[in-house]
């Protein structure tokens, strides 16, 4: 009876150690994944508060000096403004053009409607490079002068399809007996919309404005194409590449990080409220 019941633990204590090691390896791997995507971005935070000599950090020169310069560098407030005007009104123009033909394309198979999908989805799908490309010939042709304007357009035509299918996807999702209970009370299109289909979209419109503005922000190779004067945030650091960043760089960076942390986790808070609100009901 004795040497069973060895076998028996012997067996546990090797499954075990080798789910323990298992677990060591993925936690190592995750911490080293973490690093290598973090490290980074707090070394710019860090390097924002302190100065540099010789590519070491010195530790006793803490200052907000480098943020007082950034509020000074007329360059970069001019780019960091046009980028945050071009990716507000690209957001305002996707949303209103998406929800209307994710309603118009809802649950239809027709030729028109699949004609429409592959319109708005051909500018994502396209290398940027292309894309940027034909926007600029089309302008010149029309003869509209490169500046905000046709930056706005040419972001707008980039997310669209990305706006159109979140707003879609949820609006599939909801039950057709809304609309049918809606119409048997004797409410009117408009009014189903705004009373019924828009409060139900609320969560895709936030997400899909979110994820367009991050892509607007970040667009860089259709904005070479189509901008004038009045270059936005990722020219003016492209432009910088050739000659160097300068100090004000790593503040930049530092209050987008923070902006957009804080800015997640007010999201989160919404959609926890939100889900809560929904289960609640």
């Amino acid at each position: 009876m004795g040497r069973p019941v060895s076998l028996v633990r012997r067996s546990l204590l090797a499954r075990l150690t080798g789910r323990r090691l298992v677990a060591s390896s993925l936690g190592a791997v995750t911490g080293f994944v973490f690093l290598a995507l973090y490290a980074p971005i707090l070394l710019v935070a860090v390097l924002s508060f302190f100065r540099l000599r010789r590519g070491k950090i010195l530790w006793d020169s803490f200052s907000f000096q480098w943020y007082a310069e950034l509020l000074s560098n007329r360059q970069l407030a001019e780019a960091l403004t046009s980028s945050l005007v071009v990716g507000f009104f690209s957001v305002l123009v996707t949303l209103v053009l998406a929800t209307l033909m994710a309603f118009y394309t809802d649950r239809q198979d027709t030729r028109w409607t699949l004609a429409l999908r592959f319109v708005i989805f051909l500018p994502f799908l396209l290398p940027p490079i292309i894309t940027g490309l034909s926007l600029l010939v089309f302008f010149k042709e029309i003869g509209l002068s490169r500046g905000l304007i046709t930056v706005i357009i040419g972001h707008s035509v980039f997310v669209l399809a990305l706006v159109y299918q979140t707003i879609l996807t949820r609006l599939q999702a909801l039950s057709r007996t809304l609309v049918e209970a809606s119409q048997d009370l004797g409410a009117t299109r408009w009014q189903t919309v705004r009373f019924v289909l828009l409060p139900n979209l609320r969560m895709a419109l936030v997400t899909a404005s979110l994820l367009a503005f991050a892509l607007s922000f970040d667009e860089t190779m259709i904005t070479l194409f189509l901008v004038g004067d009045n270059a936005t945030l990722p020219v003016r650091l492209y432009a910088m590449m050739r000659v160097g960043f300068t100090p004000e760089i790593n503040a930049l960076v530092t209050l987008i990080l923070l902006f957009s942390t804080l800015l997640t986790i007010g999201i989160a808070r919404f959609v926890g409220r939100d889900a809560g609100a929904q289960v609640g009901l």
